[in-house]
């Protein structure tokens, strides 16, 4: 790397940069300019001199990933794609947060824009993930290219961060930074603008401590660079940033590093600048008028492009080029001296499975026996440790909670440094498949979302049912990116037991099913979780699925045996069926469809035609067609009961007027899992009365 010296281009360009974000958010009428305004340097260095991208090949695989966090600062990095020749332009800042058919929304969103690595806004997640984004750097470089120096590898690359206060603030980032350190990611560096500014005004309220301290005290190598001088004068001094910057990459190359850079918000804006209004609303036509004044730019006219400066930025491409091309040509060489590792990356890299996954799958389920009882958790772990035999990009574990969740794999090692070793977990290294997340659910939806976005393998993160409600944001992130990440979630209702309610989810189904594009799933049993895996695999959309499972044990169904190949991948599918036209039809998931079978025999024996209906996943039911669906749920039969041990919300659609849920409409109890299972009323003996008393209604 040479060294960084601003030439006047460079200084036009930044000053453009401030402009034109200004006028974007003065056209749009709202946004948040401050940090744009004051960040253009910070950015514009980051680009042109430290990030190594190419924006001919915005997903080029040897590229640095760069994470904006505070995303409310969009068009920080929109001017840079703009600059850099990402195509986007000047129409694009135009049109910055202008509708549905934007390239530039209110916040950075994954896969609309070019050179958007992922969606950032909820402050500190994009810290968090940029985290995840170096653990996929390094098992992805583990698993293709493990001998050679990681400087000298194809699939070694640097993760840049910019954040501010509220990212710091978040807890998330501390609990991402102490794992960062424990994992010793040098390839990470955050730039951590410190204005001081929040909405509510000086963050000196609410962020008094020292925070570089705080980061050495988790192991992070540290520094701090100020724009504000001694004197109290403003230098926007990006050659002495630049310094500080390449020191830091010398000095730390196995810690994660945070530079802390003194800035003041909206400067030079007059009558803005270290405002807090400018943090979230437009500066105003006086304001942007001062500030094209001081910079050079006619106050009368909107979206001037110093062409000439323009012409300078966008040399960043050539340079990107010739980096492309010195990686084609390591690329290649690795490819000959390594054509199985070379045949590896090209199905990873194309998404498709090994050979022998269904087989792993169907060598597993012949040894089910029906009628064992086996907790759907158990039945996940088999799952996965027979998927990892043949499926090496998966890795993943659990918050702390691996043997009860299930998701240790055998004899894998620990991803982690030789030195993390312990008792418990004797082997450790860099390249290992095995997860430890500590008490951190969020990070662990964090670090999973940038490991899928950020490399081409197959993470998952396990952890009780109870404690997904902090990890939700991530999930809802990973919904929202159409990722496809994998939540392991035990221990999923009141039969959780002697933990007691503090334990006992049960308003969890529904609020997850609340969140748009992501799927839950809720098997019955061993098979019904096989085949959920299978399914979960093999679709072709990426959203992120929810696997559901039980503590307790239940019975390994002869019914689901036959029927789940077919029948989990849509949904819901028939179980038990009668001759004709059913009288009632019983719809359960997961530990709860046991009881629907047993009460359709009940109900047989007093002459009652009932169908069973298995309802693993709501969603994946939804996307079948509607003559699928009318046969599964025909809307002639209007008694119906749906059996679930947590609030009935989400079944109402397919109960119509006449049915009658059985459910758990209140907090758990204190007491044996099965007795509470009973005292709430999920029993085959309810569920017929509960069929019983739908067929009189719809009768009447």
């Amino acid at each position: 790397m040479t060294e960084f010296k601003e030439t006047e281009l460079d200084e036009r360009a930044i000053k453009m940069a401030k402009v034109l974000s200004a006028d974007a958010v003065e056209n749009a009428g709202s946004g948040h300019p401050g940090s744009p305004v004051s960040l253009a340097p910070i950015a514009y260095t980051l680009y042109q001199h430290f990030i190594k991208h190419d924006p001919n090949d915005p997903k080029w695989e040897g590229r640095d990933r760069f994470i904006l966090s505070g995303g409310h600062a969009s068009l920080t990095q929109y001017v840079q794609l703009y600059f850099s020749g990402y195509g986007l332009t000047l129409d694009d800042l135009k049109h910055f947060r202008g509708g549905a058919d934007t390239r530039t929304p209110g916040h950075p969103e994954y896969g609309l824009t070019p050179g958007i690595e992922m969606t950032t806004g909820p402050l500190g997640q994009g810290f968090a993930s940029a985290i995840g984004f170096a653990y996929g750097e390094r098992f992805q470089r583990g698993l293709l290219d493990p001998e050679t120096p990681k400087e000298d590898s194809p699939f070694y690359h640097k993760i840049w961060v910019i954040c501010g206060e509220g990212d710091i603030e978040e807890g998330i980032s501390g609990e991402a930074a102490s794992l960062a350190a424990n994992q010793k990611l040098g390839n990470i560096t955050v730039i951590f603008d410190a204005n001081r500014i929040q909405i509510e005004g000086d963050t000196n309220l609410v962020l008094a401590e020292d925070v570089l301290k705080r980061f050495q005290a988790y192991g992070w190598y540290t520094d701090e660079f100020s724009f504000i001088q001694p004197d109290g004068s403003y230098k926007e001094d990006v050659e002495g940033l630049a310094d500080v910057i390449a020191k830091a990459e010398a000095a730390a190359p196995d810690q994660p590093k945070l530079i802390k850079v003194d800035t003041l918000i909206a400067w030079p804006t007059p009558g803005k600048t270290n405002d807090p209004s400018s943090h979230g609303s437009k500066l105003g036509a006086e304001a942007v008028a001062g500030l094209k004044k001081l910079l050079g730019y006619d106050p009368e006219q909107s979206f001037q492009v110093d062409e000439e400066a323009l012409a300078h930025a966008r040399k960043v491409a050539e340079r990107g080029l010739e980096a492309h091309k010195a990686w084609d040509e390591k690329f290649e060489a690795w490819r000959k001296a390594n054509p199985d590792k070379a045949a590896l990356y090209e199905r990873l890299k194309a998404g498709e499975l090994p050979e022998g996954f269904d087989k792993a799958l169907d060598d597993l389920e012949a040894t089910f026996e029906v009628g064992k009882g086996v907790a759907t958790r158990g039945a996940s772990g088999s799952v996965l440790n027979a998927i990892a035999a043949v499926m090496p990009e998966l890795w993943g574990g659990s918050a702390d909670l691996g043997g009860s969740n299930k998701t240790d794999l055998k004899g894998a090692a620990t991803f982690a440094p030789a030195e993390c070793a312990t008792k418990q977990w004797p082997v450790c290294n860099e390249f290992g498949r095995q997860l430890h997340f500590g008490v951190r659910e969020f990070t662990m939806g964090c670090i999973t979302n940038g490991i899928l976005l950020g490399s081409y393998t197959r993470p998952f993160g396990g952890t009780f049912f109870m404690f997904s409600d902090y990890e939700r944001s991530a999930v809802r992130l990973a919904a929202l990116m159409e990722i496809p990440n994998l939540y392991i979630w035990s221990h999923d209702s009141v039969a959780v037991g002697e933990d007691g309610p503090t334990h006992q989810p049960i308003e969890h189904l529904a609020s997850f099913r609340a969140i748009p594009q992501l799927e839950v799933v809720r098997p019955a049993d061993a098979f019904e979780t096989a085949e959920a895996y299978r399914y979960f695999f093999e679709k072709k959309n990426t959203l992120p699925t929810a696997m559901v499972l039980t503590r307790q044990g239940v019975p390994t169904l002869a019914e689901t045996a036959a029927k789940a190949k077919d029948g989990v991948k849509k949904g819901a599918y028939v179980l038990v069926d009668t001759e004709g036209t059913p009288d009632v039809i019983i719809m359960a998931s997961g530990s709860e469809v046991q009881w629907a079978v047993a009460a359709a025999k009940t109900l047989a024996e007093k002459g009652v035609k009932a169908r069973v209906v298995s309802f693993p996943s709501m969603e994946w039911f939804e996307e079948q067609d509607a003559e699928y669906k009318e046969a599964v749920l025909p809307a002639s039969v209007k008694a119906r009961v749906s059996v679930e041990a947590g609030v009935a919300m989400p079944w109402y659609k397919y109960l119509g007027t006449y049915g009658k849920p059985v459910s758990i409409e209140q907090f758990g109890l204190q007491g044996n899992g099965a007795q509470n299972m009973i005292d709430l009323g999920i029993t085959a003996e309810h569920v017929v009365e509960a069929a019983e008393a739908s067929i009189a209604e719809a009768n009447a």
